[in-house]
């Protein structure tokens, strides 16, 4: 800028003496020029080529100025208002396909009927996206410490996702039931889940059939049908409804006089097998800690009308079943 000052001083000198010259008149410009006419035409030239330079030099001057300023403008932001810092990165979760759980539930319920109150569970699972569908294989151990503190339960499974058919979700497992406290008796059941988005809620269905069934009586099948909506409170916590009711078809029995199989006790509508089994309701609430690690409480009440198959049953476990409220926590990382 300094050098750009200097040249319009410099330039505007022979500017000033010609304005002069056209205030005082032509006789003053012939007197300092002379009279001679080509001389007179020299200097017109001289004079208009010194104007058309001074233009160019304004012209450049204007020019940087706009520049600079708009530069000024990129660097410093809105004018005013402190520089916004870059955002850090998201770091983001790369997982390998692993889950570990565990939880506690006041009552633990399979199917509709309670085998054990106080009780903590444990769950480890991977799934192998690399095969031809991916495949999910876990083992899954729980122990009563409270209502029968001799019940433990051991589950082995695996399952694979078969794909979406007109718009269905479809999987397909098998999980082998252990009872080490129990004599070390065991069954297996095979299961097919069927989930779908309807739009305001998620639909799941299931059908499972027990191989030999609990007691190594002839198997029995055992359905249930149950819808969920979950809605965002914030961004890490969520609320989730869900509600259900199940049918059996010779999955408990068919109970006798003596007690139904695993020392289930019949209702008062023995002896039979097949019906509705029970209905459920349950509200949770996940809890994102982080990308990897969930925090789950929950509440649910397990309901059997009174000619249902599960009311009344398996009476050792704080007397005869009926309508229970219940609850648990549990917490899930990935890996």
């Amino acid at each position: 800028m300094h050098a750009l000052h200097k040249s319009i001083k410099v330039a505007t000198g022979p500017l000033r003496t010609i304005a002069s010259n056209m205030i005082f008149g032509t006789a003053t410009v012939r007197r300092r020029l002379g009279s001679n006419k080509s001389e007179k035409r020299k200097q017109v030239i001289t004079t208009t080529s010194q104007t058309k330079g001074l233009n160019n030099i304004m012209k450049k001057a204007i020019l940087v100025a706009i520049i600079g300023a708009m530069t000024l403008g990129v660097n410093a932001g809105d004018w005013g208002k402190a520089p916004i810092a870059p955002k850090a990165p998201i770091e983001e979760c790369y997982d390998i396909g692993g889950e570990i759980s565990s939880g506690y539930m006041t009552d633990y319920i399979f199917n509709g009927v309670r085998f054990a109150r106080d009780s903590v569970w444990t769950d480890v699972n991977y799934t192998f996206d690399s095969m031809f569908v991916p495949i999910n294989v876990g083992a899954w151990y729980l122990n009563g410490i409270g209502g029968n503190p001799n019940y433990d339960e051991l589950d082995l499974y695996i399952s694979a996702e078969l794909g979406t058919f007109a718009g269905f979700d479809a999987s397909l497992g098998y999980t082998h039931y252990f009872f080490p406290e129990a004599g070390g008796s065991s069954y297996g059941e095979v299961g097919l889940d069927i989930t779908r988005s309807l739009g305001f809620v998620d639909l799941a269905v299931e059908a499972n059939y027990a191989i030999e069934g609990r007691s190594g009586q002839s198997g029995g099948w055992f359905y249930q049908a149950g819808v969920e909506k979950s809605f965002g409170i914030t961004d890490g916590i969520s609320l989730v409804l869900g509600t259900g009711v199940s049918y059996a078809d010779n999955y408990w029995g068919p109970f006798t006089a003596a007690g139904g199989p695993a020392g289930l006790a019949p209702n008062a509508f023995t002896p039979r097998g097949s019906g509705w089994n029970s209905y459920y309701a349950t509200v949770s609430l996940p809890i994102e800690l982080n990308c990897r690690a969930t925090l789950t409480p929950y509440i649910g009440y397990n309901g059997s009308p009174d000619t249902w198959l599960t009311d009344g049953i398996n009476a050792g476990v704080d007397g005869p079943q009926s309508d229970i409220l219940h609850g648990g926590v549990s917490l899930s990382v990935s890996f």
